[in-house]
């Protein structure tokens, strides 16, 4: 064989190697356990941790702070916290929400479990309710349906006092094909059972993406 055709060879194959193995390299994914204090990661197609976090805690924050200063004193030593059943997250925005949804709705669960003026209906408890009453979390806002919810859940030895409602919206403005905003909002609805009285609270966060043009 030819000698100088036999290094060209070789070192094609080399290169070849070397690439392979430098590519193989920057492909591989690594983790890390990261510390309270240090900063979520932000997504840099969609909303993540970096935005639901702070609107939950906004949202819920006011929404039950204010409902709480509203309660009447009652003559009892302890007064028996209101009780919320929490139906669901309704995300009407332009993205997929994945695993978040869950974790949202864990999250809104946790807050008012811990909350010293309001308790929280189980999850499973609701779930229950209202397949046993053939019901959609939406069907709810009309009051024949709420007593009737109301009567399952009575039933089933879990009396509420609140319906709470939540919602994930978004809205786009592009100034370039390079360049876009979007306005992330969470929208928590509670309705007052006996009265029918709603209030309402929303958070809103503003996202900047743009396109990488990767070294010149």
């Amino acid at each position: 064989m030819d000698r100088r055709r036999f290094f060209g060879l070789a070192g094609t194959s080399l290169a070849g190697f070397s690439a392979s193995a430098l590519l193989g390299c920057r492909g591989q994914q690594v983790g890390e356990v990261m510390k309270d204090n240090k900063k979520d990661l932000v997504g840099n197609t969609a909303a993540g941790a970096e935005t639901y976090k702070p609107l939950i805690d906004e949202a819920l924050g006011k929404l039950l702070a204010r409902q709480g200063a509203g309660l009447q004193p009652v003559s009892a030593p302890v007064p028996t916290p209101k009780r919320i059943c929490f139906v669901g997250l309704e995300n009407k925005s332009s993205e997929e929400i994945g695993d978040f949804k869950e974790q949202i709705i864990e999250t809104i669960d946790t807050r008012i479990s811990t909350s010293q003026t309001f308790s929280q209906v189980s999850r499973k408890f609701t779930e229950a309710g209202l397949r046993e009453a053939r019901l959609r979390p939406d069907e709810l806002f009309l009051p024949a349906k709420q007593r009737q919810f109301l009567a399952v859940m009575e039933s089933a030895g879990a009396p509420f006092d609140y319906l709470l409602f939540a919602t994930v919206t978004s809205g786009t403005t592009r100034s370039t094909s390079d360049n876009t905003q979007k306005d992330y909002m969470l929208t928590l609805e509670l309705v007052n059972i006996q009265t029918g009285t709603p209030d309402k609270e929303s958070a809103s966060i503003r996202k900047g993406y743009r396109k990488s043009h990767g070294l010149r």
